[in-house]
């Protein structure tokens, strides 16, 4: 993606918050029957009768890892396998669709489709909106070579070094709030695409790129099946480019269906099955505590 979900929030929200008609025509892509024996009783009884018959989820694909196309074109990814662990909690269908990012809310609003799971951040704006059930914590990280040779832990370790970074992306944005800290100034290498920085990278054309951090994470377990890359979390992102929540969308009016996946995510943080699948797409550096509701604040 050109522009960061993390970052184009202000964009985003402008597009698709305050849009009530000409929603985008979901496709279904993948239908999965949730297993009975994992259902929780407690989250299922909250589960209002209008969706016993089976939840639709939007989603805008691709965005790996937390959602994409595999080899036989069926969604795959983070959230997807979350939302088949959801299911499996309450004991009904999800089935998961791919929706236009800029006619996904509109999707809801007109019935399309019941909930987001997008990797959708949870945001103010979009809280006039939404409910978000809190299950993901999004911001940017660093790339940089196995081994992270050159020991990059924060964002002030860029300072004085080149970085590879994808152009017209939030990322050139970030690191220009970093430089103004620096008493040798990051400088940047724009590319017009991810994989010619990651290239530049392996090439030792620049010692680190950045990323929104799930993405980074994708590439570091994918390019050369793990060989290649690392990831860095920094904690001194500048203010405004901070860690944000990531969120499952329901419209304000389905209380019931948020607490009910509220519920269902809790169970599955507490029976380790949200750590199992974090693991999975490389992303345990992202994991919450506990699945709050519109825990932005």
């Amino acid at each position: 993606m050109s522009i960061s979900k993390f970052a184009g929030l202000a964009v985003l929200a402008t597009a698709s918050i305050f849009a009530l008609t000409g929603c985008a025509a979901g496709t279904p892509a993948a239908e999965e029957s949730a297993p009975a024996s994992a259902v929780d009783a407690a989250a299922a009884a909250l589960l209002p009768a209008e969706f016993l018959d089976g939840v639709s989820v939007a989603s805008d694909i691709p965005y790996a890892p937390m959602e994409l196309f595999d080899e036989n074109d069926m969604p795959t990814g983070f959230d997807f396998d979350l939302s088949q662990a959801i299911a499996g909690k309450l004991g009904v269908t999800f089935t998961f669709a791919d929706q236009d990012w800029d006619g996904i809310i509109p999707s809801l609003q007109s019935g399309t489709h019941d909930i987001i799971m997008s990797g959708m951040n949870d945001t103010i704006e979009r809280q006039e909106v939404l409910d978000f059930v809190d299950y993901f914590s999004a911001g940017f990280a660093v790339v940089v070579a196995k081994g992270n040779p050159d020991a990059i832990n924060s964002f002030a370790d860029l300072c004085g070094k080149t970085v590879a970074i994808q152009t017209a992306t939030a990322q050139i944005d970030l690191i220009n709030a970093v430089n103004p800290s620096c008493a040798t100034k990051i400088e940047v290498l724009e590319f017009p695409s991810d994989g010619d920085a990651q290239n530049a990278i392996r090439a030792g054309k620049a010692v680190a790129g950045v990323n929104d951090g799930q993405v980074a994470a994708y590439t570091a377990q994918t390019a050369g099946e793990g060989e290649y890359f690392e990831v860095v979390v920094p904690t001194d992102a500048p203010e405004g480019y901070t860690s944000v929540l990531t969120g499952i969308g329901v419209l304000k009016a389905n209380t019931g269906l948020t607490a009910a996946i509220q519920a269902a995510v809790a169970s599955l943080i507490a029976d380790g099955t949200y750590t199992t699948l974090l693991e999975k797409w490389n992303l345990g550096s992202f994991a919450v505590a506990e699945a709050t509701i519109n825990g932005t604040k």
